[in-house]
């Protein structure tokens, strides 16, 4: 689960990470109200306007404006607030549709009074499973796009490792600040800085914080200017008040629409539906799709309890992404029963009308025989298939 900048930073700051101040708004009128409020703690009149989307790059497409004075601030939430903000992270890129901008969040001028003085890192913390421990990625190079950092000078990029039973070690924290060039008190703060990042990272169950830019100011101190935070989802049964923070109006409708039936989808750009009961047999059916010539259009698992409504429901998701042209049902029938999923079919069939994408049907296990009657004695135009491989090779005919 994604949190938003401004709930990142709220994350952040329960832990005791220094964060940029900043209130958010909803409206034009909110935003003058943050902007007076921001003004009479800091004292400046500068101010910065942030678009609150779950998308990176907001301010290469002109969702982060700097604001010298209110009526800079007026015109500029006006322009965001409402705006389809296209950023190479939204939904097809620069070409796409963009994201409807909802929320914005207006921040201090961190940089005032000396921009020159000040310096911006790249930090974020994450879990590296090959390595079987957490990591620290760090750089100079903040305020960038930290993949073009890493390719085109991948020795400005360095990692350290925290073994999660031992935990971040000093010696660790000091590494790190002396790596970004830090002495005196930035270096005393920045080692303060990380050791309460990554308290909140393994408190929270994360899987990612990132902050681009960590920013050491002209007094130096350290604190976080940005914060992109994602919740792990299987911890969020006991984080009550994280998984309230759930923007589903950030996220792919289908995606929420399937969460609401139990059934565990994810949109992908192919061509090839897929209905499948368990994660590991659909990544493989996502292979084998790929290996028949096809694209894989979703990851869709429909669990172990899958009932008719249920298989009916992952149609008509499946079957609203225009880019399909095929669908592979896949199921092994352990829990579920082959004859439940060829009952779905069948009702899918009669209630949603004509469908016209092929459909290929491989159902194993229990009840199998009973569910290649039901769908053999159902008239429907389905192809069924016994072994995997059979089934590869009907989806590469449909497609041809």
């Amino acid at each position: 689960m994604n949190l938003h900048e401004y709930q990142g930073k709220e994350l952040l700051a329960s832990y005791g990470v220094p964060i940029q101040r900043g209130k958010l708004a909803l409206t034009v009128d909110e935003a003058v109200q943050a902007y007076k409020d921001l003004k009479e703690e800091t004292g400046t009149d500068f101010c910065v306007a942030k678009a609150q989307i779950h998308a990176g790059g907001r301010g290469k497409g002109g969702g982060v404006k700097l604001c010298k004075n209110m009526d800079e601030l007026k015109e500029t939430a006006g322009n965001i607030l409402g705006m389809m903000l296209k950023t190479p992270q939204t939904p097809g890129g620069l070409e796409g549709p963009g994201k409807l901008v909802r929320k914005i969040l207006i921040t201090e001028d961190s940089y005032a009074p000396d921009f020159d003085a000040c310096t911006e890192f790249y930090m974020s913390v994450m879990m590296d499973r090959t390595n079987k421990s957490n990591v620290i990625i760090y750089s100079t190079e903040g305020g960038m796009d930290i993949e073009a950092v890493a390719e085109e000078t991948p020795h400005l990029v360095h990692k350290e490792y925290i073994d999660p039973s031992l935990g971040l070690q000093g010696f660790q924290l000091r590494k790190i600040a002396f790596n970004l060039g830090l002495s005196g008190d930035a270096f005393k703060n920045m080692t303060k800085f990380v050791s309460k990042l990554y308290a909140a990272f393994v408190g929270s169950d994360a899987s990612l914080f990132e902050i681009n830019p960590v920013l050491k100011t002209a007094d130096d101190r350290i604190i976080a200017v940005d914060s992109k935070v994602s919740i792990d989802d299987n911890s969020l049964f006991r984080h009550k008040e994280l998984a309230a923070m759930r923007d589903e109006d950030e996220e792919d409708p289908a995606e929420v629409e399937a969460k609401g039936y139990g059934l565990s989808y994810v949109k992908l750009d192919g061509n090839v539906g897929c209905m499948v009961n368990g994660a590991g047999l659909a990544m493989a059916t996502m292979d084998i799709i790929k290996l028949s010539g096809g694209s894989p259009a979703n990851f869709l698992d429909v669990g172990g309890t899958a009932d008719a409504e249920r298989v009916e429901q992952a149609f008509r998701i499946i079957l609203r992404d225009p880019n399909v042209k095929a669908i592979l049902i896949n199921i092994f029938g352990g829990i579920v029963r082959c004859d439940r999923v060829a009952n779905g079919v069948v009702e899918a069939f009669k209630n949603m009308g004509n469908i016209q994408v092929p459909i290929i049907v491989r159902l194993q296990g229990t009840n199998a025989d009973i569910a290649k009657k039901i769908i053999d004695e159902s008239g429907l135009s389905v192809k069924s298939a016994i072994v995997l491989k059979e089934a590869a090779n009907l989806v590469s005919e449909v497609l041809a």
